[in-house]
């Protein structure tokens, strides 16, 4: 089902959107919650759906559909949060930033950068579950439905996953 619902929107079927946003809406909606205020989440919401639909040709349907879906409510909320906190501060309040030379915040991003790699070595359904899990914020018992398997799938898939990622960026850790 997955793949299908993949492909049709990448081909720029009009119900595949909606069954998009019935399927994925509330993962889209959850991961706003953490960066917007309560009432401007599904205005929000809204727009990322428009995006995903102006953005359908770039979308590759062998990738992860939520994965996808939360990068772009990503960007959207920081580009809601950078219109809405732009103004002017005088340096004279702004205290010293940690790593004052720039890189813990140049590390944190080569980090997030690493996993994202990393991730992407993952078979697929291990990817889901651990990205459902930890970018959309869901539980086990959550996962299992919106993936319609058993809960033991979801804690085996999640925990080879986990494993497998620590493989994988042990070599780059030491």
């Amino acid at each position: 089902m997955t793949e299908t619902l993949n492909a049709r929107l990448a081909e720029g079927d009009d119900a595949a959107l909606a069954e998009c946003f019935r399927t994925h809406g509330s993962l889209v909606r959850s991961y706003l919650r953490r960066f917007v205020a309560p009432q401007e989440v599904e205005d929000l919401q809204q727009i990322v759906f428009a995006e995903v639909w102006r953005s359908r040709h770039r979308f590759d349907p062998a990738r992860s559909l939520p994965a996808w879906l939360l990068g772009i409510a990503h960007n959207r909320a920081v580009d809601h949060l950078r219109v809405r906190t732009l103004r002017t501060v005088p340096l004279d309040v702004v205290a010293d930033p940690a790593g004052a030379d720039g890189r813990t915040h140049g590390d944190g991003m080569a980090e997030r950068d690493q996993v994202q790699r990393a991730l992407a070595e993952l078979p697929a359904p291990q990817r889901e579950a651990i990205e459902l899990a930890y970018y959309g914020e869901l539980t086990q018992r959550e996962i299992a439905e919106r993936l319609s398997v058993p809960l033991g799938t979801v804690k085996a898939r999640t925990a080879r996953g986990l494993r497998r990622l620590s493989n994988i960026l042990a070599p780059a850790a030491a």
